[in-house]
């Protein structure tokens, strides 16, 4: 039996409405709150208030390795720390993990791939974040919940990925998806220490913002399906997504997810894709 839209959406993306009834029957789920420091413009999202229960994780420490040339600027993290930190947070396999931030879902959204990628299987994203709890005017908390610690095992390779040399295989026998906004994607001089800008050749534009409503909820299913329908997106051609360092293309992932397409990512995505000079590079607005 194919599954409704709603079905489809929910298993990865969660309502506020629907996150809070959640909390009201067992198995309550472990609420997981991504904390970030802007790496641009130093904003820190701590702002003392909480969804009930909700245990804090950090965006750039906890879902990433040490940035190297080899490895690019956010590369996934080695499983035993993410192993440790995952009993911390109080994590089973038993109980599903709903996670969020306050960023339109762009730092829960990578933490929920590389959870998947570790093996849990019940991992959404609360649609909206904490602006959409709040103003749905549901209870909150003045700090994160502390856990006790679990003996969760993770093991790594449980969602589909792509390197730089089977990236041009998916831009000519499937759908290759560039995340990042256009203008690094039609490229033009490096600003500051950013590497060179453009995108691998074949490569589609398509800015994970465009999946967001203006109050930071994502599109509903029609429209996410009309969008990358326009993309060249079928349901039946592979689709691979990349970003500049792995971040949007989890966004996107997340949001080709929710209207039921299975997508590959590249976790080293350009930043170790243009870490090697003969690699080659397109610029300006076309795929080719």
């Amino acid at each position: 039996m194919l599954k409704t839209d709603d079905e489809t959406r929910s298993r990865v993306l969660v309502t506020s409405q629907a996150l809070f009834k959640m909390m009201n029957e067992p198995p309550a789920p472990r609420i997981l709150v991504v904390q970030s420091t802007n790496p641009y413009t130093g904003a820190n999202s701590r702002n003392g208030v909480y969804i009930p229960g909700a245990v804090e994780s950090e965006a750039y420490r906890d879902f990433q390795g040490p940035a190297s040339p080899e490895a690019g600027n956010r590369p996934l993290p080695a499983i035993t720390d993410l192993e440790v930190a995952a009993r911390g947070w109080g994590l089973t396999r038993e109980r599903p993990v709903i996670i969020y931030d306050a960023d339109r879902a762009m730092t829960a959204a990578r933490a929920w791939w590389v959870l998947k990628w570790a093996g849990l299987s019940d991992v959404r994203v609360l649609d909206g974040g904490l602006p959409a709890w709040i103003a749905a005017g549901l209870p909150t908390a003045n700090n994160p919940y502390i856990p006790e610690k679990t003996d969760i095992c993770l093991t790594p390779g449980h969602m589909p990925q792509f390197d730089a040399d089977e990236a041009s295989a998916i831009a000519q026998e499937g759908v290759l998806l560039d995340a990042r906004i256009r203008p690094n994607y039609i490229g033009g001089p490096a600003i500051g220490g950013d590497p060179a800008r453009g995108h691998i050749p074949g490569a589609i534009s398509a800015p994970t913002l465009d999946t967001l409503t203006d109050p930071g909820l994502f599109a509903d299913s029609a429209t996410l399906r009309e969008l990358f329908s326009g993309l060249g997106v079928d349901g039946v051609k592979p689709v691979g997504v990349y970003c500049g360092a792995g971040m949007s293309a989890a966004h996107e992932v997340l949001a080709l997810a929710a209207i039921g397409v299975d997508a590959a990512m590249y976790p080293g995505s350009w930043s170790q894709y243009i870490s090697r000079g003969d690699r080659p590079v397109k610029r300006g607005p076309l795929p080719l």
